[in-house]
């Protein structure tokens, strides 16, 4: 059971001799290049799944981090943690999943499993998480993600999928889904409760879906009127467009600001503060390349706001999210494509075609 399989997916590769890749490939355009290659999974253990799967979403993260906006990183490199697909080889120690099963992977793929954050449904913040891609195994095993054909996981990290949720729904609520759903119930998202969504992309559509299933009057943000009939079709209950003086009419009329937004540049953020109610909380979710600019730290102090960041999701919380898509019916709105366009897919991404998120499907024999 403990030998290694060997998986194929689609890679970025470097054709030097420098295994390590660079942002500066971003300018050779060879940043979306894929080559089909075979890699060695992680030794199957009796607490482990494999996984075939069958669909894959693609993640504003693949493309930070295959442009090297992330830093750089070992190649070959697969990118890709949302991940749909079958069990097909479950260990004598994993409970709840049996051969057959669909399941799901999202961003992260181990942790120690000892520490108290694992221990209270927090191991997304375990100082040993290993994420799903872009990361080594304690044996030194590097972690590829789901542009492949297969996968192997410890059991906490593969997410049982309800009968409603198809594999190509479901997939990209593993990463995109759950970073949002985790701040919203964490910050008490629901009947009551006002909630602003800064950006409609990928993670901003989930946050609205998501926020509006929950029971929360809905605020969008959007800085054009290019996406209203899409906001309004997603529940959204106001759409502010981002025009100077946005913020005036909503002055501390919010409980929690879900920010989505990718670009640090003209971030208006004091103007997004002032329009949460006394302790309400802005949470930044999306993770733009640069760093955002500062504010003034008074800025924090007419309503005693909160500014703070939230990193993916717990099973428990992933499990939550599945089952309030199963019950109100919550479908993402994605373009399938089969898994060779990878190319095209974080292309579209890149340049903000996506509406809201590619899913690739299975196509490598």
């Amino acid at each position: 059971m403990s030998a290694q399989k060997t998986f194929k997916g689609y890679a970025v590769t470097d054709s030097s001799d420098d295994s390590v890749w660079t942002r500066s490939l971003l300018d050779t355009n060879k940043w979306s290049d894929f080559s089909l290659v075979e890699y060695p999974s992680k030794k199957f253990e009796e607490t482990d799944v494999e996984i075939a799967i069958t669909h894959c979403g693609v993640c504003g993260s693949d493309v930070h981090t295959i442009t090297g906006g992330w830093g750089s990183f070992e190649t070959s490199m697969i990118v890709g943690h949302e991940i749909a697909g079958t069990a097909v080889r479950v260990g004598s120690k994993v409970q709840g999943i049996k051969v057959g099963d669909r399941v799901g992977v999202g961003a992260q793929i181990g942790s120690c499993y000892e520490c108290k954050y694992c221990k209270s449904d927090n191991e997304q913040y375990c100082p040993k998480m290993i994420d799903t891609y872009a990361s080594k195994y304690p044996d030194g095993v590097r972690t590829q993600g789901g542009y492949s054909n297969g996968i192997i996981a410890h059991e906490q990290f593969v997410f049982p999928l309800p009968a409603g949720v198809s594999n190509a729904e479901a997939c990209s609520m593993l990463c995109g889904g759950l970073t949002v759903f985790s701040p919203l119930v964490r910050n008490g998202a629901g009947p009551g409760k006002k909630v602003g969504v800064i950006g409609v992309g990928g993670l901003g559509h989930y946050a609205l879906l998501f926020a509006k299933g929950l029971g929360a009057e809905v605020y969008a943000f959007t800085h054009s009127h290019a996406k209203e009939a899409d906001i309004k079709k997603m529940g959204a209950d106001h759409i502010v467009i981002t025009e100077p003086g946005f913020q005036e009419q909503h002055a501390r009329g919010l409980d929690l600001i879900i920010s989505t937004r990718d670009a640090a540049s003209g971030f208006p953020l004091a103007e997004y503060l002032s329009m949460l109610d006394v302790h309400g909380k802005f949470i930044c979710v999306g993770l733009p390349d640069e760093p955002i600019a500062g504010i003034p730290a008074a800025a924090f102090v007419p309503n005693g706001c909160f500014f703070g960041g939230s990193h993916i999701g717990s099973k428990k919380e992933a499990l939550a999210m599945l089952a309030l898509a199963d019950e109100k019916g919550i479908k993402p709105w994605i373009e399938e494509l089969p898994m060779k366009e990878c190319k095209k897919a974080v292309e579209g991404v890149k340049n903000n075609k996506a509406r809201y998120r590619y899913v690739l499907k299975q196509d490598i024999a």
